[in-house]
């Protein structure tokens, strides 16, 4: 098949494909030639057609020649080998990193001092046997809350796939461990802010859009807080149309689906990283984005997030 074939079919090009194979064979590759152990490039395969077709097992192991259960087996090997990966690939951007991301955030609609966006997907589920109210989201189907964090590129820079449907996105974010970094990085504004929307408490390194804006600087400091603040809402667009299991109802339990969102979400960086197409896509702000000047006031989100208003906005 020609590159186009291959991208249509498993999302990545051949030599993308070659380098994937390379990451993951020490992790899942076959020990021995008996008994036809399949090929780490046949079950890299196997399991790039389950994810970015959503298809049953049974339909991805007809197009391959192996039964359903082998698909299976190889799904799980593979989601767990990628997942592994994510402290390679989803990771938090280091200090010398976060100048060229308040830079390029800036650059989409004047809101200084970005390091990230926040906001919860739903990945539709199976209804599991055990607690099963408890994946009932409020519009009334079974999912797995994830949360992400992306850069400006869309890049995953934190995922947390763990949660229930039920569980509010406020709930994940104050338990999830990206909360507790971001506090204890988080020194004064100059450090950077992470823009969520109102679902989220506002904090100072949390900013959040005013429920009710009653100023022009505050209808400002909204429309440039949802310009910017869409580049999340952008990556779970590019995610879900590259992966359409994430899409569809996936028949697995709570744990294996968890594990195959992480597999999914390392693909989705790596995708990034090899220039994949999506298949189916008085104080000032200086010139870099980033936030002029010292801040004196309370230590507070809405303190800061009148502050950047009155400043900026």
């Amino acid at each position: 098949m020609c590159d186009e074939e291959i991208r249509r079919r498993y999302r990545f090009s051949k030599e993308s494909i070659k380098q994937i194979v390379d990451m993951i064979d020490p992790i899942i590759g076959p020990k021995t030639k008996r008994s036809q152990a399949l090929s780490t490039e046949l079950q890299l395969l196997i399991s790039l057609r389950y994810y970015a077709s959503g298809s049953f097992l049974e339909v991805v192991g007809d197009t391959v020649g192996v039964d359903k259960t082998t698909v299976s087996r190889v799904v799980r090997k593979v989601s767990q080998a990628l997942s592994s990966l994510a402290p390679r690939f989803i990771k938090w951007p280091a200090d010398d990193e976060l100048p060229i991301i308040k830079s390029e955030f800036f650059k989409l609609a004047g809101f200084p001092g970005v390091i990230g966006c926040i906001d919860g997907t739903h990945v539709r589920i199976q209804a599991p046997s055990q607690n099963e109210p408890a994946f009932v989201n409020r519009k009334g189907f079974h999912s797995i809350n994830v949360q992400a964090i992306c850069d400006y590129t869309g890049r995953f820079t934190n995922i947390v796939a763990r949660w229930p449907g039920s569980t509010h996105d406020s709930h994940v974010f104050r338990m999830s461990g990206i909360r507790q970094t971001i506090e204890e990085k988080f020194h004064s504004i100059n450090d950077g802010v992470v823009l969520g929307d109102s679902g989220y408490a506002c904090k100072p390194y949390l900013m959040t859009p005013y429920l009710r804006p009653s100023t022009p600087a505050h209808e400002r400091f909204n429309s440039a807080h949802s310009r910017t603040r869409v580049t999340i809402e952008r990556a779970f667009g590019w995610w879900k149309t590259r992966f359409h299991v994430l899409h569809a109802e996936i028949r697995m339990t709570p744990e294996r689906v968890c594990t195959v969102i992480g597999a999914c979400a390392v693909l989705h960086n790596l995708a990034i990283l090899f220039r994949e197409p999506v298949v189916d896509d008085g104080q000032d702000v200086d010139i870099d984005g980033n936030i002029q000047g010292q801040y004196n006031g309370p230590e507070d989100g809405k303190n800061i997030r009148n502050y950047i208003t009155l400043h900026y906005f």
